[in-house]
């Protein structure tokens, strides 16, 4: 059965229109061409660069990349790819200083699927997680070399990660009350602070990166 032309372009319209819908209140964290909005922290070797309007943490560069600003409850927002094996996170809500994944919070980037992770790594270590304490669901990374996108949505103690539309982790973190826990990640009971891409010396690639607060 033919489907007639001016339902497909009713459908096209739609999608356009919700895209557009979607990404309303959202404002760019990154031109392309500089890291203006951000400051490299604990950096190493070349740290970030830019080519081809695409952030890059090369193989000899990495550290803390975090933003000016401080934020409390947004959806950030950005695309990603890795190199096989590639290592990087997301720090949120973590001050200029120390190691986000415990005085604040550290999202996991990582191809989890490689072999050399196979084994060694604890569920909270993979992709998505709230590193070394809450785990987030596996199977949706693209192949190394892919775009990926993600989404990371931080709304009082709610925590909720997007992989490629598929929603990995939604978290509350009241729900973490071991006190071996809490002594270690002092940073889950943080309400602001910077967010940053956690360099760890492999090569991995980001754009669109955008932010809307909430």
């Amino acid at each position: 059965m033919k489907v007639p032309v001016i339902i497909i372009l009713l459908t096209l319209f739609q999608a356009a229109v919700f895209a557009q819908n979607d990404e309303k209140g959202f404002v760019s964290l990154f031109d392309g061409k500089s890291t203006k909005g951000w400051t490299l922290v604990r950096g190493h070797g070349s740290g970030y660069i830019i080519k081809d309007g695409i952030l890059v943490c090369p193989l000899d560069g990495g550290g803390n990349l975090l933003t000016d600003r401080e934020y409390s409850n947004f959806i950030f927002r950005f695309e990603f790819r890795t190199e096989p094996g590639g290592n990087n996170g997301v720090g949120i809500r973590m001050p200029r200083e120390g190691d986000a994944a415990y005085v604040g919070m550290e999202i996991q980037i990582l191809d989890d699927g490689h072999e050399k992770y196979k084994g060694k790594i604890k569920s909270e270590q993979h992709h998505g997680s709230v590193y070394d304490v809450i785990p987030a669901r596996t199977g949706f990374l693209k192949p190394a070399g892919e775009w990926n996108t993600e989404e990371i949505m931080a709304d009082g103690s709610r925590i909720r990660v997007t992989l490629n539309g598929v929603i990995i982790l939604d978290a509350d973190l009241r729900t973490v009350r071991e006190d071996a826990v809490l002594k270690k990640h002092p940073g889950l009971k943080r309400s602001s602070g910077h967010i940053g891409f956690l360099g760890h010396g492999s090569l991995v690639e980001f754009r669109n990166i955008r932010i809307r607060e909430l």
